[in-house]
């Protein structure tokens, strides 16, 4: 059975603290970079009194995510706002599909509009590409892991999206988790200083990680018991030889090259995690559009 990736209480609380935090102030600043000094189209042509139905319509097949977050824009523009979103976080959906159902006033429906699906065609592409990847590792023991190639500032929105397609977080950020890499090796002047120098002064019991290049660093991480190796950019042969060293002695994930063409043979090597930067870096938006049925509808 697949098991969660934190079990560090300290970290989902924090997490999730700043979840609640952030969101809403995410949600406000994209809305003050789009509307800024007024939606001046909008209330030129639209009365205040005005009242519109709406739909949320796909445009190609996906997976749903966001449905909070659009319900969150029109909360923020317009409380009389009532959405009702006809699938459920997670599912399914087609082109041609009636994604959600709104009535409120039109100025706020036209004015929240293009943050609302720029939020929904972003986390659901996420969310899409991901659920690929788990799927094609689906009857494996490896985990599909997201990485911080985040977009800066949506990070908490786009791991969640990862969460939602199937995948699992790895470290939300650089105070989560201990993760050895190159640059840091480099640093401590070898692989076992930097590792060593991390052990003594782990005083918070943090999960470590160590990059590892080749065989031979893995073998030197295993000598020092690290619990975690990343495999980075190694091929094949390579992740076989890694997974025969280990023998279950440490968490191994792969990093670096993978796509949907060779997850599948990673996977069976038998390592633990394999880390895709390309679901939320390179995820492709999802087209969803917006559309007014009726208005100046009664109220």
């Amino acid at each position: 059975m697949k098991q969660n990736l934190f079990t560090n209480k300290m970290t989902k609380k924090r997490v999730v603290s700043q979840a609640k935090l952030k969101i809403k102030d995410i949600i406000k600043k994209a809305l003050m970079e789009d509307i800024g000094d007024g939606d001046i189209t909008t209330k030129l042509i639209v009365s205040k009194d005005s009242f519109s139905e709406a739909q949320i319509v796909a445009k190609q097949a996906g997976i749903l995510a966001g449905s909070k977050i659009v319900q969150e824009v029109f909360r923020m523009l317009s409380p009389k706002i009532k959405i009702r979103f006809n699938l459920n976080e997670g599912e399914e959906f087609k082109s041609g599909d009636i994604i959600a159902e709104l009535k409120g006033p039109t100025r706020a429906i036209l004015t929240g509009e293009r943050t609302a699906l720029n939020f929904l065609c972003r986390l659901s592409g996420i969310a899409t590409l991901t659920r690929r990847f788990v799927e094609k590792i689906a009857d494996t023991n490896a985990i599909i892991l997201d990485t911080r190639k985040t977009t800066p500032n949506l990070r908490i929105l786009e791991k969640y999206a990862v969460r939602i397609g199937g995948g699992q977080n790895h470290r939300f950020g650089l105070f989560d988790m201990i993760l050895i890499k190159d640059n840091h090796i480099v640093a401590a002047g070898s692989l076992i200083n930097a590792i060593k120098t991390v052990q003594s002064k782990n005083k918070a019991r943090l999960p470590i990680e160590v990059e590892c290049k080749n065989i031979s660093e893995v073998k030197q991480a295993l000598s020092l018991n690290v619990p975690w190796i990343m495999l980075d950019n190694m091929n094949l042969q390579q992740i076989k030889q890694a997974v025969r060293l280990c023998q279950g002695k440490s968490k191994l994930e792969v990093s670096g090259g993978v796509n949907l063409k060779n997850v599948r043979q990673i996977a069976e090597t038998g390592v633990n995690y394999i880390s895709v930067g390309a679901i939320t870096h390179s995820a492709p938006h999802i087209d969803i559009s917006l559309e007014i049925k009726k208005s100046n509808i009664q109220k």
